[in-house]
């Protein structure tokens, strides 16, 4: 008997089938997406307002400030880089690495994919593409950096830690407290659960061990880090506002359109 020939694929000319409101969840990131990428750019080239310096707040955008022509107050680790061109911002150091860290993260693939590639806009929906060679090739292959820019996130979130202790300080170089020291530590929070929670840490800490019960420490860790990777789009959303919100009431603060609320000193 001949073998019979394979049915052609059906042709639909519609879309998708789906009825629901598909399109909302990724218009919803993607807009959240260039929100923060226009507001960080703006900030990042504006060059001032980043810095309170009689309370010790320092916007996470332009820390570490280790250039000549950074403002005193915000060198917490000194200034041993000179002064760089107006096209250089101060905030060059640090946001390279924030920047591959949040590209590379399994999350904000899915996001960016999904809301500004449309690879796909959503689940069952047909994508624009007509080819497709996953993250083979230049330059999606570099999304298999994303482990090396997690050790470098960790660098700086401990640089956020540090930066969140000056905030206790108050005008007369005693101890004070601010409403902006909540917001910064509030914010120093919502990075810490985004990088512990993501999984290249979860991996650091338990993927390449082959009996847990000889490292019960690091066991623990990842019983806590696998505990968090479920909510890793959560903090990964949130970071994003409390970033916003930090160097927005840092820059208000610092450019005077109001004064900072203080509990203590």
């Amino acid at each position: 008997m001949r073998p019979s020939k394979a049915r052609p694929r059906a042709a639909i000319a519609a879309k998708t089938l789906r009825t629901d409101k598909w399109r909302t969840p990724p218009l919803t990131i993607g807009a959240i997406l260039l929100l923060f990428i226009v507001y960080s750019t703006v900030r990042l080239f504006m060059g001032r307002y980043y810095v309170v310096g009689d309370y010790g707040y320092l916007t996470p955008l332009y820390s570490p400030c280790l250039f000549k022509d950074c403002v005193p107050a915000a060198s917490h680790f000194g200034q041993p880089l000179p002064a760089m061109p107006f096209f250089i911002p101060l905030g060059a150091i640090v946001f390279p690495v924030v920047a591959g860290f949040r590209l590379t993260c399994y999350y904000y693939r899915k996001a960016y994919y999904r809301s500004l590639w449309l690879s796909p806009q959503a689940c069952a929906v047909q994508e624009p593409h007509k080819k497709y060679t996953g993250e083979t090739r230049f330059p999606l292959i570099l999304q298999n950096s994303h482990r090396f820019f997690f050790y470098l996130a960790a660098v700086v979130l401990a640089i956020n830690v540090w930066d969140a202790l000056h905030t206790f300080r108050g005008a007369d170089g005693h101890f004070g407290m601010g409403l902006g020291t909540l917001i910064i530590w509030i914010n120093v929070l919502a990075l810490a659960g985004y990088t512990a929670s993501c999984h290249a840490c979860r991996h650091a800490f338990g993927g390449k061990l082959k009996h847990f019960s000889k490292h019960p420490l690091r066991y623990r860790m990842w019983v806590l880090i696998s505990k968090l990777n479920p909510k890793h789009g959560f903090y990964a959303m949130v970071s994003l506002w409390t970033v916003m919100a930090t160097d927005f009431y840092i820059m208000a603060v610092s450019a005077g359109w109001f004064s900072d609320l203080r509990f203590f000193n």
